[in-house]
């Protein structure tokens, strides 16, 4: 039986790049080597790495004075990289989850943290808007996508102080605007690799407000100054990575992966609004593209397991809901086809006609 993969993380990857990664597992570059014991000194991975920085630029329109590095640790390594670096006196965040708090709670080992605004009142259902960013931070970190709520910010901030994202859950999925951005990160294991490497693009300026002399490998300059390969990088994943980006420029770019990628949502939540026994459970216009969260009706709570023996029986894997959310969650990153969001919609309706009162 196929399988309709949902994970929230590590995600499908195009079929094409699991053929390419498998072929270099086995020999990578015709050489007799695979991909896994090369040295990441020769100079056929030293293309990897021209050609992934060469393709990250074109896809996302990245200027010259922004640097991309690799590191191994996740975007949760970057939640206390991040103000080791930068915070000196204050730094403000935005709270939308579970991955903000934890972000949150590194920078206070740091220094002074203004939590500007927060959705936690309901839950982190909706993205806070309209909220005061004074002019003496340092930075202000945001979280784009909240993987385990369901909401997305869908435009790029304007702000006057340095605006830092992690946006390791809906990076490539959207086109964004670089330049609002003074450093974007992310872990890799949704849109882009396995897990095991993490992605940085830092605007260069940055690297002079460095505000502390710091072990020499959570300095962010140490892995600009010597392009990733300070120590040994993630090979294999960022292998993966770059022929990701190579299947998404094929595809049209970052255009058609959001043609693609809005097509999907809109299917699935149009569904869910529909439904008798379905709702969703965010503020519909910050409903994220990527993790689309729903739950029983009122009334039809009892289905629940039925519902996931339903949906298991139909090839259908990984739409368990977070514990903290409970319910349903279907993720919907940029590999995943269409066809799986058209399987997990008829088994909705086939679902519904049986149990609707």
């Amino acid at each position: 039986m196929k399988k309709h993969v949902f994970n929230a993380g590590p995600s499908l990857l195009p079929e094409e790049v699991y053929a390419s990664a498998a072929k270099a597992v086995l020999d990578f570059n015709d050489s007799g080597i695979s991909i896994l014991s090369i040295s990441h000194r020769t100079k056929d991975f030293d293309a990897v790495m021209e050609e992934a920085d060469a393709l990250f630029r074109e896809l996302l329109h990245i200027p010259d004075n922004y640097k991309i590095f690799y590191i191994g640790g996740g975007a949760s390594t970057h939640f206390f990289e991040i103000p080791a670096n930068f915070l000196g006196k204050k730094a403000g965040y935005v709270n939308t989850g579970v991955w903000s708090k934890k972000a949150i709670k590194e920078a206070k080992r740091f220094g002074e943290v203004e939590v500007l605004a927060t959705s936690e009142d309901r839950n982190f259902t909706y993205i806070p808007k309209g909220f005061a960013v004074p002019a003496d931070l340092d930075y202000l970190h945001i979280t784009t996508n909240n993987t385990i709520y369901g909401t997305e910010y869908h435009e790029d901030l304007d702000v006057e102080v340095p605006l830092i994202a992690d946006m390791s859950s809906d990076i490539l999925a959207r086109p964004i605007d670089v330049t609002k951005y003074a450093m974007i990160y992310g872990g890799a294991q949704k849109n882009l690799a396995p897990a095991g490497v993490t992605f940085a693009i830092i605007r260069e300026d940055m690297l002079d407000r460095i505000v502390r002399d710091l072990p020499t490998m959570v300095s962010y300059r140490t892995h600009v100054e010597n392009n990733s390969m300070f120590n040994t990088p993630p090979v294999f994943p960022i292998f993966v990575l770059k022929e990701t980006l190579k299947w998404l420029k094929s595809i049209g770019g970052l255009d058609e992966i959001y043609r693609r990628n809005r097509e999907k949502a809109d299917l699935l939540y149009g569904e869910i609004d529909r439904n008798p026994l379905f709702r969703g459970t965010v503020e519909k216009e910050d409903r994220s593209l990527m993790n689309i969260c729903f739950v029983m009706q009122e009334g039809y709570e009892e289905l629940a397991p039925a519902f996931m023996e339903y949906t298991k029986a139909r090839g259908i894997v990984g739409i368990k809901g977070h514990r903290l959310v409970g319910g349903f969650r279907a993720s919907c990153y940029n590999a995943l086809p269409k066809e799986s969001v058209e399987v997990l919609v008829q088994c909705m309706r086939d679902f519904a006609a049986e149990h609707a009162r």
